[in-house]
């Protein structure tokens, strides 16, 4: 079984948080919530998140995939930890799933990781800011091991792309089929 870990941190995008780590688990993907600091996590919108974990806890484990909800100042944090942007590095290195959205491609832009690929993230975060990527505005953007998606309203259609990756086109359509969408 896959194992995906989805760092929280104060001010993430809960419905892109949620959204991720609800699909993945329809799709029998394991999935690890790690906050960067122990106890709950408040969301942007102030619901409150509990992770399964604490980011040093979880930086033990294997990772297939690791997934960054975005939100501000969520992705701000996230792109702030050492443990977390040095771990993001190890994984594309190793050819392993990268994957961010909304706010998030930034975390990944500031690392060189988007460096010469194709990408996509919530307008103007990417814009002009990092002239090595080539920012496109797609819904989900697919460029070898890196997966990116614009924001709340493409969280679904992201969440699926990431369980293709990681189980294949069949048990996609099974979870979106459940989805009635």
């Amino acid at each position: 079984m896959p194992r995906v870990l989805v760092p929280l941190a104060e001010g993430c995008e809960e419905l892109e948080a949620v959204t991720i780590i609800d699909l993945l688990r329809r799709a029998k993907i394991e999935v690890v919530t790690a906050g960067l600091a122990e106890g709950p996590v408040t969301a942007s919108r102030g619901t409150r998140l509990l992770p399964d974990t604490t980011l040093a806890e979880a930086l033990e484990l294997e990772f297939d995939l690791v997934a960054l909800p975005g939100g501000l100042p969520g992705a701000d944090h996230l792109g702030a930890d050492e443990r977390l942007t040095a771990f993001l590095c190890a994984m594309a290195a190793s050819g392993k799933c990268v994957a961010a959205i909304c706010a998030a491609p930034k975390v990944l832009a500031a690392q060189g990781l988007l460096d010469g690929k194709r990408a996509t993230a919530y307008p103007g975060v990417l814009d002009g800011t990092y002239p090595g990527v080539s920012s496109t505005g797609a819904a989900v953007e697919v460029d070898r091991h890196i997966i990116t998606s614009r924001g709340p309203g493409t969280a679904m259609d992201f969440a699926l792309a990431l369980i293709e990756r990681l189980c294949g086109a069949e048990t996609r359509n099974q979870v979106e089929t459940g989805l009635v969408r």
